[in-house]
């Protein structure tokens, strides 16, 4: 078994939990992912999202060999949504990890996506040393999520979007751990 592959924990936090995605999660997360806000946002969400794109994330995040933890942030036991939006992991080498994250429309501006991505640093499930994170610059509300939760500009680069079939410019950020 890879070396990196460990057991995904569970997270809860003040308004939801974060869990391992499940098969019943994908019609929300459908829903939410089509929306062009949030795959405009992100770089590996096409827009309009394909049929069976979902499910065949939920099946890698469930893969046993997987290098990524996916985490949906699940409200249904505090008055919110059951999947309103995902929070992840992918390993790099050195114990790094880049995080990458989303909330639903419905759920922006109200410190969700901040409370995550800070649940994921405290808890630090992968022993991560140092974080990495990118934003396309017209997304300022992740810059800030990312800033709010410690993070420190690193610089600029490019990156693809696939919903926008376009190369463009990111911030880059990092964290360092106390490990």
């Amino acid at each position: 078994m890879d070396q990196f592959v460990i057991a995904q924990p569970s997270i809860e936090t003040t308004r939801f939990i974060m869990r391992p995605p499940r098969k019943s999660d994908a019609g929300l997360i459908m829903m939410y992912a089509s929306d062009e806000r949030v795959a405009r946002g992100l770089r590996a969400i096409p827009h309009p999202l394909p049929p069976g794109s979902v499910e065949a994330m939920i099946d890698r995040a469930s893969a046993p060999d997987r290098t990524e933890d996916v985490w949906v942030l699940d409200g249904s036991a505090f008055g919110l949504a059951e999947a309103f939006g995902i929070v992840s992991l992918d390993n790099m080498d050195r114990d790094q990890s880049e995080i990458f994250y989303w909330v639903a429309p419905a759920f922006w501006n109200i410190g969700l996506a901040t409370e995550a991505v800070r649940a994921i640093i405290q808890t630090n499930p992968r022993k991560t040393r140092r974080f990495f994170a990118e934003v396309f610059q017209d997304n300022p509300g992740s810059a800030r999520v990312l800033t709010n939760c410690g993070f420190e500009y690193l610089g600029d680069a490019e990156a693809f979007s696939v919903s926008r079939n376009a190369t463009m410019p990111t911030w880059t950020y990092t964290l360092r751990t106390g490990l």
